[in-house]
């Protein structure tokens, strides 16, 4: 049987703690690193590292299901966009070309309009 390697951290007062260091090297975890919590039905947490698939933006699909729930839940709450303000955003946008596939500028280098 594999051995068992057991940690302890405390929660402050605003319920945050540190994941320590034995727990961060087994998962390889790394600054900004995403962790998943499964809890099973005798109360056991299991701590694994989130993956997340690439291209994928995990606030944009919240994002999106949440405006589908809300859509099917309230259809009523939908309007139509005003033809002026379709237009007023054409005109916004004429000419402008967006490369829909480029890499966002980091915060360290600036756009390339700068």
């Amino acid at each position: 049987m594999p051995a068992t390697l057991e940690a302890e951290s405390t929660l402050t007062d605003r319920y945050q703690t540190t994941v320590p260091e034995t727990v961060r090297r087994a998962l390889k975890l790394g600054k900004r690193d995403k962790i998943r919590y499964s809890i099973r039905a005798g109360g056991e947490v299991v701590l694994t590292r989130a993956e997340s698939a690439d291209g994928e933006d995990p606030v944009l699909g919240q994002f999106l299901t949440f405006l589908a729930t809300d859509i099917e839940r309230h259809p009523e709450r939908l309007q139509s966009v005003d033809g002026g303000l379709v237009h007023r955003l054409q005109s916004l946008v004429r000419g402008v070309e967006v490369d829909l596939n480029a890499a966002l500028p980091t915060e360290d280098e600036p756009a390339e309009d700068e």
